[in-house]
């Protein structure tokens, strides 16, 4: 007698995830969702074309300097819409911006933009370049040459001072080389105007269909003007030329748009005024940190980030004025 042997087929156990395991999955997706949309939120620049005219736009800037919280949003950019095409008048400050500032065009229109200019070289007017048709950029010869022996250095410190809100950000050279004078483009009556002053080259373009004048940083509104490049007494030379411009709205670098010449002439004169205490400082013999100290004039005590421009532009320009006072010197 033997014991009679069973076989079976193995048991296959199937055991559902406990509830509460799902509940943790759902919470974390959902925090994931949460962290995603709230990164989106952060890189926002909030860009809103403002109509000044018909078919001329702006995008106005924050009267501040960079800083992570602003992503280098402090520059005013624009565009004009013909008939044709669009004009877009600076990138802004990153490829993020740029991005934006191309997602803002098509909100008002699907023509296809036929020329992107750069006013000049510096970082908040051409880092957006990435997001315009590489054949629509253009810029003055000068600008051009700057762009591609700085724009490194400048993308590099940009993103120092911004941040990931420049993650991505490449620099891209305009090809198209733009020389002065008027033409019709996109449909549209524009003048380009090649001057300098605040850099080497500084592009103005005026679009006579509106009477609206972009003057990029030669022109600054409420907020004292950065000289890094500059050459005062040529900067002064381009505002006497923009003056005799007919014009009905100015829509400066910086600060807010103007439908007369006072920020024009709040620019020369502080531009004055900042040549003639540096040049008084170095003659009378005074260093660096001397002339730091000199307050503010009245009628300049209240633009935006006056005393911080001040000590930039005593760094940048009294080196040269110093040794203008010692070679006039009598020996």
């Amino acid at each position: 007698m033997g014991d009679t042997m069973k076989t079976s087929a193995p048991r296959v156990f199937s055991r559902r995830p406990p509830r509460w395991l799902f509940r943790a999955l759902a919470s974390l997706l959902a925090l994931l969702t949460l962290a995603t949309g709230a990164h989106a939120e952060r890189f926002d620049y909030r860009l809103e074309p403002r109509q000044i005219a018909d078919g001329a736009y702006v995008l106005v800037g924050l009267k501040e300097d960079f800083s992570f919280d602003n992503g280098g949003n402090i520059v005013n950019t624009g565009f004009i819409v013909g008939t044709e095409g669009v004009i877009v008048i600076d990138t802004g400050s990153s490829r993020r911006y740029g991005e934006q500032m191309l997602a803002a065009i098509r909100r008002i229109t699907e023509l296809p933009v036929v020329l992107t200019l750069n006013t000049h070289h510096h970082p908040d007017h051409f880092l957006g370049n990435q997001a315009f048709p590489s054949d629509t950029l253009a810029a003055l010869p000068e600008t051009i040459s700057a762009i591609r022996g700085e724009g490194e250095a400048f993308n590099a410190n940009m993103y120092r001072l911004n941040g990931d809100w420049m993650r991505g950000t490449e620099v891209v050279v305009p090809t198209r080389t733009l020389t002065a004078g008027r033409q019709h483009i996109g449909g549209r009556d524009v003048e380009l105007l090649a001057l300098g002053g605040h850099t080497a080259a500084d592009l103005v373009l005026v679009d006579h269909d509106s009477g609206t004048v972009f003057a990029a940083d030669l022109i600054f509104n409420g907020r004292a003007p950065t000289t890094p490049h500059a050459d005062i007494p040529r900067w002064i030379a381009a505002l006497d030329t923009l003056v005799r411009v007919p014009a009905r709205h100015w829509v400066p670098g910086h600060g807010e748009v103007a439908s007369d010449l006072t920020p024009l002439h709040e620019t020369r004169a502080y531009l004055g005024w900042l040549a003639d205490t540096i040049r008084r400082g170095a003659e009378n013999g005074l260093d660096m940190t001397e002339v730091f100290a000199t307050k503010i004039a009245p009628p300049f005590a209240g633009l935006a980030l006056v005393e911080q421009e001040f000590r930039r532009s005593v760094a940048h320009l009294f080196p040269a004025a110093e040794q203008a006072a010692l070679a006039a010197a009598p020996r």
